[in-house]
């Protein structure tokens, strides 16, 4: 188990107030989580001593920020256990992932009528860019279900994932529910039917061990803030052969080999895919979150994640007129989803807010969820590893509170 009390130290927004006199008690990790010392100092440090442009410059000041900067890349293949750092591709978030697959294998291999399948519970980055290409290129949109007791329903996948299927792309780890779905079994069997298979790990990668090798995806798409990183940098993972097959997703500098006034040949892998100045201090943030996170081990992550999510599981259901959405701790991630019968999950949030608790509420971007849920929203605490049992019961104290306020 992690020393939380130890930890909490090293993230100095969890030592402020939310209000005067109202500590902050940080409950919304799976939309975008806290930073420690070490990334903010790692950034700032880049900054004050290191800061210059990559790839191009020969003087000391661009060689630091080179080895930083791909360093940083290098990290992160040994945390997904990448077979090479040149299949790590840097993007602003994971939401380019999927569009740049969209947009650069999708355009070169998606015909009409070829068919792409997805599942019911996808963040509309994992959807709308699938969206589009279906519209463009005439391709059908197939869904797998998910059961009453969100987990998908797999049942009828032999008449869903077939020949036709050409993109089986799915979420390892539901933003709304927390459901863990079984990803490498999915992997497989979309292989069987000669499917290209693409992973949103958005929400996996910051909670739990994943290595892409053992996975056998041929993508995998994450992003840096939801993992004590910076925003503005995400990485998408793909296979050699998928990647350099694929022409470049934006044309500019570092992007390219040699450029003519009437034509041009590209980079290699990964440069060929990152157009322009890259985002480099958020690279190397993100570099910093993976020795934090590799120090205090994703194996050890889980199993507090676990501990904390059924601890909280457990004391929101004592709330009268409270509904859990998910399945059970054991199946689920750090996310919990809920609704109070009577109050709207905006008023909930406004109103845990005043008690210095931070919440989202909202469709979480997963709109078609909420609808087949019958509700238009619903409100989410999300946890990490900072997270202690005093500050769940301060939820459930607020969540009372709520209660009264509107006479339930």
């Amino acid at each position: 188990m992690l020393d939380t009390a130890k930890i909490r130290a090293d993230f100095p927004i969890l030592a402020t107030e939310a209000y005067p006199g109202v500590p902050l008690i940080y409950l919304d990790n799976a939309a975008s989580s806290q930073k420690p010392t070490a990334v903010i100092e790692a950034m700032d440090s880049y900054y004050r001593n290191h800061h210059a442009n990559v790839h191009r410059g020969i003087h000391r000041l661009s060689e630091v920020a080179t080895n930083q900067y791909e360093g940083a890349r290098e990290k992160v293949a040994r945390f997904i256990n990448a077979p090479d750092s040149s299949q790590v591709i840097w993007l602003r978030n994971a939401t380019e992932g999927f569009n740049l697959v969209a947009y650069t294998w999708g355009r070169a291999n998606i015909q009409a009528g070829d068919e792409i399948l997805l599942t019911e519970m996808e963040h509309h980055a994992n959807l709308v860019p699938w969206q589009m290409l279906a519209e463009e290129k005439g391709a059908i949109l197939r869904f797998i279900p998910f059961k009453e007791d969100s987990t998908l329903d797999l049942s009828d996948l032999p008449n869903l994932l077939t020949e036709k299927t050409k993109l089986f792309s799915f979420t390892a780890m539901s933003n709304v529910f927390g459901t863990v779905n079984p990803t490498k079994e999915l992997v497989k069997a979309g292989h069987a039917v000669g499917a290209v298979v693409m992973v949103d790990a958005a929400q996996s990668v910051p909670h739990m061990p994943v290595d892409v090798q053992d996975l056998d995806c041929d993508f995998l798409a994450f992003s840096g803030h939801k993992m004590l990183g910076p925003t503005g940098i995400g990485v998408l993972y793909g296979k050699r052969e998928l990647l350099e097959s694929m022409p470049p997703f934006m044309a500019g500098g570092d992007m390219i080999r040699r450029v003519g006034l009437e034509k041009s040949t590209w980079n290699d892998l990964p440069w060929k895919f990152e157009a322009g100045t890259p985002s480099i201090v958020e690279a190397i943030g993100l570099g910093a979150a993976i020795d934090y996170l590799t120090e205090l081990g994703m194996d050890n992550i889980h199993a507090y994640e676990q501990f904390i999510t059924n601890y909280a599981l457990e004391a929101l259901s004592e709330v009268p007129g409270l509904t859990i959405y998910g399945p059970p701790a054991a199946q689920k991630g750090g996310v919990a989803a809920f609704t109070i019968k009577g109050v709207h999950p905006h008023d909930i949030a406004e109103l845990v807010d005043k008690d210095g608790i931070a919440i989202r509420a909202g469709h979480h971007c997963a709109m078609p969820l909420h609808k087949k849920l019958g509700i238009a929203a619903t409100a989410r605490a999300s946890f990490y590893v900072h997270t202690t049992t005093d500050e769940v019961d301060k939820l459930v104290e607020s969540l009372n509170r709520v209660r009264r306020i509107f006479r339930l």
